[in-house]
């Protein structure tokens, strides 16, 4: 159950707001900062109300999951602190605490046990410094003659491809023209022509097809594992639905514009529900 939270954690509690639509709003955080509009949501009052101090009234299109990004909360915490389940329905009007109550602890930041821990990759071309001899100082050797430098600097390598379980690649051969940056872009964006395909980095089941998401246009996710979660954004047409399982390199859309300013795919890769950057997993190229 601890898995599967991790990664519906990112999923879940934009899926069950709809619950009774045909249509549910997709696991992913909005990049514009807007919150997703549903048909089926109260009409909130044209002005928040005024929540007292560690506290917020939920407001109409709010989820948990981005009530706790946006300030700066884990989700599991701020349902824990509320004594939400694990998928929580929100009212609007609803207030929620953003502190923990007397004596209860939060999360600590060690990994579970029996989960993998994600650590930050070192800068390219960095290396860890060797231990200092223990033995003593050895004579210098003879003299060499110097070797001149080189007229042109060797690039730094790129970060070898963080291990996995999945077997990735890339979902479209285009140029990446935006690379991952967590506080401003969620993923890497990949460039092409409308009608290009789009195929699945994985073998995994389709858990999300629509549009409900603003700012990602016709999306499609898919689960790969307890772990991790992909997500293609700006289709122009979506080849599969919900519930389908799919193959590594299947085609599974078509690269579009929608909700974008120009033909390109979107892609994201979520490891237990947190955005990582994707070039770290995708084979170099």
């Amino acid at each position: 159950m601890q898995g599967r939270l991790g990664i519906m954690a990112w999923a879940s509690t934009v899926l069950v707001i709809a619950a009774c639509g045909t249509q549910r709003p997709a696991p992913v955080v909005e990049r514009s900062g807007a919150p997703p509009t549903r048909p089926d949501a109260p009409v909130a009052a044209s002005a928040s109300p005024k929540a007292a101090e560690g506290t917020y009234t939920v407001q109409r299109g709010d989820t948990l999951y981005s009530i706790a990004q946006r300030h700066g909360l884990d989700v599991r915490e701020l349902a824990r602190w509320n004594g939400l389940g694990d998928t929580p329905v929100l009212a609007v009007g609803q207030t929620l605490r953003l502190t923990p109550p007397a004596g209860v602890a939060t999360v600590s930041p060690v990994a579970p046990a029996g989960s993998t821990e994600v650590r930050p990759l070192p800068a390219p071309g960095a290396a860890a410094a060797p231990p200092p001899p223990a033995t003593a100082a050895i004579p210098p050797a003879a003299a060499t003659p110097a070797v001149p430098p080189s007229s042109a600097p060797t690039p730094p390598a790129k970060p070898p491809p963080v291990e996995s379980a999945v077997q990735w690649q890339w979902p479209a051969p285009g140029k990446v023209i935006e690379t991952f940056e967590e506080t401003r872009n969620k993923g890497i964006d990949i460039a092409g022509n409308e009608g290009d395909p789009v195929l699945s980095a994985a073998d995994g089941e389709v858990v999300y097809v629509g549009s409900a998401l603003r700012g990602y246009g016709n999306l499609v996710i898919v689960k790969h594992s307890e772990e991790f979660i992909s997500a293609y954004a700006h289709n122009r047409q979506v080849l599969v639905k919900q519930g389908q399982g799919v193959k590594r390199g299947q085609r599974i859309a078509e690269i579009g514009r929608t909700d974008a300013d120009r033909a390109k795919l979107h892609f994201e890769v979520r490891r237990q529900g947190k955005p990582v950057d994707p070039l770290q997993y995708l084979p170099p190229r």
